[in-house]
C-alpha cells in the first residue's frame, strides 16, 4: 500500500524532471544565441524554470492522485486501473511531446514561447505545411517522438513498480487522509506557491536578457494557460469601419505633428491641433474643478527642467486617489505631505488614471499605453514585450534602469513585463531582507521608502545617469499598517503611506542627489472614496501627479487635462527626447503642435473621457451613455478603445 501512495509523488517528480530537461535541450537547439551565456546562466535557467515545471507537474499529477484515492474505495481489477492510467499518460505524453517539438521550431520565428494563438492557424493546414521544409518536419518529428517516448517509458515504469495489487486495504480512512494531504501540496504546486501571485510566466523571469527568461518558460504551461484566449481582439469593439477608425485616431495620436507645424526644440514628435471647443471650454466635468486663478500655463519656451539629463525617479503611489488626498478626517488632512509638496514642484491639477487596476495603470505610466476593459496586456507577455517604454527610451540614452517593489513582482506578470520593456534590474521581496515583518503584500512603505531613498542616493553617487522606479503597497487592502492616526482603516493606511513618502522626499532633499533629480510622484489608480462613489465617473479616476526635485525649473500648476498614458511623452519631451514610439501619449507641455488635451480611462466594459469642455462616460455592456455633458467626447473614447484592441491584436 505504501508504494501505491508513492505513485502520485513519483509521477510529480518524473514530470518535473522531464520538463526541466527540456531547458538545456532548448538552449542547445538555439546554441548560437545561448553561447553568449555561461554555464551559470544555463543553471539559472533550469533553476528558475522549476517553478512552472512543477506547476505543470501538479496539473499532470492531479488525476493520478484522484484515481489513487478512488482505488482505495472502488474495487476494480489492477489490469483495469493500469489501462486507465495507460490511456491517460499516453494523452499527456503526446500533448507534451507535440508542444515541445512545435515550440522549438516556432520560437525562432515568433520570439516567444508557444501559446494558444498557434491554434488560430489550424484552420489553414495547407498554408501551415507550406512553411515546413522536409528537414524541419523530420527534425521536429524526432523531438516529438523522443519526448513522448521518454514520458511514456517513465509513466509505465511507475505504474508497474508502484501501482501494485493492494489486496485488502486496511486503514483506508487514514490512507485517504494522507492522499488528501498530498492533494493539498499538489494544489500549491498548481497555484505556484502560497504567495499573492499565482503561477504565470513572470514567475521564471530573472534576467534583463529576455532570451534567458524565455528559455526558462515551460512551453506546455505557456500553451495551456492561453488556451482560453483566442488571440482575436480587433473585433472586440467595432464602433467604426477600419478606415474611419484609423482616420479618427490620426487626429488623436500623441506622436502626430500638426500639418505645417515645425518641430519645437526638445519635442521630437507632434499631434493634431486642439479643436475650437478646447480653445473655448464651456464647462467643467463632474468632479473636475475649473482652472484655479494664478496658475501658470504650460509653455514650450518656458523650460520645465533646468537640465535635459536629470536622474529620473518615478514613484507609483498605490491607490492615491484625489478624493483621498483632498479628504480630511477628524479635522486633519489625510495626506498633509502631498498637500504641502504640491506647491513645491510641477503639479498636474487635472490628471487621471487610465484604469482601476495596478497592472493596467503601471503600463499606462511606464509605456504610455491605454488601459483595457476586460483584459490586461501585461498578462499577454508576447504582446507586452512589444510596447514602448520610458525605460527602453532612457536606456538608449545611456541611463541605468532599475525598479523596486517590496512585494512579489511575479504578481500579474510584472517582472516579465518590466524586463521585456527595458528595466535592467528588478529588486523585490525575494531580494530584500529586513528586520521587519512583511505584511500581506510585502514590506511596508516605511521600510521600502527608507530603503529606496538610500538606493537613489547611492545611484547618484555612482555618477551614472539613472532611472529608478518604486511601487508602494501599504495603501492597499487589507490596509494593515504599523500606524494609528485615524480610526478609519482605509484613511489611516493612506495617511501612513503619505507620511512614508514625505519622509523619503525630505531625505532626498537633504542629500546631494536632489540637485540633479527629477522625482515624479504619480498614483497607479484612484480609490472608491468616499464609500458609494460610482466606479465609472471621472472623479473616481482623478489622481495626483507631482514633479519634484532640483532638476525642476520652478513650481507651477498645470491645468491642462491629461492621464497616465501622457506621462511618457511629457517626460521625454521635457528632456528633449523623441517620443515617436508612443502613439497614444501626448506631451502636455507641447504648445507648438498643440495636441488635444483630454483624459481617457476605462473600466469594466466601458470608458470615460473628460476635458475642459465636459465629460462622456459610456457603458459598452449596456450600450448606453452613463453621463454625457460633451457629446463629441463619446467618439474620442470609442476611437481610443477600438484602436487599443486593434493595436493589441496586431502586436
Amino acid at each position: 500500500m505504501q508504494k501505491r501512495l508513492l505513485f502520485p509523488l513519483a509521477t510529480f517528480c518524473a514530470t518535473t524532471l522531464v520538463m526541466a530537461l527540456q531547458k538545456p535541450v532548448f538552449l542547445l537547439y538555439y546554441a548560437s544565441e545561448a553561447a553568449r551565456y555561461g554555464f551559470g546562466d544555463w543553471c539559472r535557467v533550469v533553476w528558475h524554470g522549476l517553478s512552472l515545471d512543477m506547476t505543470v507537474a501538479g496539473y499532470v499529477t492531479a488525476l493520478p492522485l484522484l484515481l489513487t484515492l478512488l482505488s482505495l474505495w472502488v474495487t476494480l481489477s489492477d489490469r483495469t486501473w493500469r489501462r486507465i492510467f495507460g490511456l491517460y499518460f499516453w494523452v499527456v505524453a503526446l500533448v507534451a511531446g507535440a508542444v515541445f517539438a512545435v515550440d522549438l521550431a516556432l520560437y525562432e520565428h515568433w520570439g516567444f514561447r508557444l501559446d494558444g494563438t498557434a491554434l488560430m492557424y489550424l484552420d489553414a493546414p495547407k498554408e501551415v505545411l507550406a512553411n515546413v521544409d522536409w528537414w524541419m518536419g523530420i527534425r521536429q518529428t524526432l523531438f516529438f517522438a523522443a519526448c513522448t517516448a521518454l514520458l511514456v517509458w517513465l509513466y509505465r515504469l511507475l505504474v508497474r513498480r508502484l501501482f501494485l495489487p493492494a489486496g485488502r486495504i486496511p486503514l483506508r480512512g487514514v490512507w485517504s487522509l494522507v492522499l488528501l494531504l498530498l492533494g493539498g501540496f499538489d494544489f500549491l504546486a498548481i497555484r505556484g506557491g502560497v504567495g499573492a501571485s499565482v503561477a504565470n510566466v513572470s514567475k521564471v523571469a530573472f534576467s534583463p536578457e529576455m532570451f534567458l527568461n524565455q528559455a526558462a518558460v515551460n512551453p506546455l504551461f505557456s500553451f495551456l494557460s492561453t488556451l482560453g484566449d483566442d488571440g482575436s481582439y480587433a473585433d472586440a469593439y467595432p464602433f467604426f469601419p477600419e478606415e474611419e477608425r484609423a482616420a479618427r485616431f490620426e487626429e488623436l495620436r500623441g506622436n502626430r505633428r500638426a500639418e505645417g507645424a515645425p518641430a519645437a526644440a526638445g519635442y521630437a514628435s507632434a499631434s493634431a491641433p486642439a479643436s475650437a471647443e478646447d480653445a473655448a471650454p464651456t464647462g467643467a466635468p463632474t468632479g473636475a474643478p475649473a482652472a484655479s486663478s494664478g496658475s501658470v500655463p504650460a509653455d514650450a519656451a518656458d523650460a520645465v527642467l533646468r537640465t535635459q539629463r536629470p536622474n529620473v525617479v518615478v514613484v507609483l503611489l498605490e491607490s492615491f486617489g484625489r478624493t483621498v488626498m483632498d479628504a480630511t478626517c477628524e479635522g486633519e488632512p489625510v495626506m498633509p505631505n502631498m498637500q504641502r509638496l504640491k506647491s513645491e514642484g510641477v503639479w498636474f491639477e487635472n490628471f487621471f488614471a487610465n484604469s482601476f487596476r495596478t497592472d493596467r495603470g503601471e503600463v499606462a505610466v511606464l509605456s504610455g499605453f491605454p488601459a483595457q476593459t476586460l483584459l490586461s496586456v501585461m498578462k499577454l507577455p508576447a504582446k507586452a514585450a512589444t510596447l514602448p517604454s520610458i525605460a527602453r527610451s532612457l536606456g538608449e540614452e545611456g541611463y541605468a534602469t532599475s525598479f523596486t517593489y517590496g512585494g512579489d513582482l511575479n504578481f500579474t506578470n510584472q517582472a516579465s513585463y518590466l524586463y521585456a520593456t527595458g528595466w535592467q534590474e528588478l529588486v523585490w521581496q525575494r531580494d530584500l531582507h529586513f528586520d521587519a515583518p512583511a505584511s500581506h503584500w510585502g514590506y511596508d512603505d516605511a521600510v521600502m521608502c527608507d530603503y529606496f531613498a538610500r538606493r537613489v542616493i547611492e545611484l547618484d553617487a555612482g555618477g551614472h545617469p539613472f532611472l529608478a522606479g518604486l511601487l508602494t503597497l501599504s495603501s492597499h487592502i487589507p490596509f494593515d499598517v504599523p500606524y494609528a492616526r485615524f480610526d478609519d482603516k482605509v484613511l489611516n493606511a493612506m495617511a501612513f503611506s503619505d507620511e512614508c513618502v514625505g519622509r523619503m522626499v525630505e531625505r532626498l532633499k537633504a542629500s546631494p542627489a536632489w540637485e540633479n533629480l527629477l522625482l515624479v510622484l504619480v498614483a497607479d489608480h484612484g480609490y472608491p472614496y468616499p464609500e458609494g462613489i460610482a466606479y465609472n465617473i471621472p472623479l473616481r479616476h482623478r489622481i495626483p501627479m507631482l514633479w519634484l526635485g532640483g532638476a525642476v525649473a520652478r513650481p507651477r500648476t498645470v491645468e491642462d487635462y491629461g492621464s497616465q498614458m501622457d506621462f511618457a511623452a511629457t517626460l521625454l519631451g521635457s528632456m528633449g527626447l523623441s517620443h515617436e514610439a508612443f502613439d497614444y501619449s501626448k506631451d502636455l507641455f507641447d504648445t507648438v503642435n498643440q495636441p488635444r488635451r483630454f483624459a481617457y480611462y476605462t473600466f469594466n466594459e466601458g470608458f470615460g473621457v473628460v476635458d475642459a469642455s465636459g465629460e462622456a462616460v459610456w457603458d459598452c455592456a449596456a450600450d448606453r451613455a452613463v453621463s454625457v455633458t460633451s457629446p463629441e467626447l463619446l467618439d474620442v473614447g470609442r476611437t481610443l478603445l477600438q484602436t487599443t484592441y486593434v493595436d493589441i491584436d496586431r502586436r
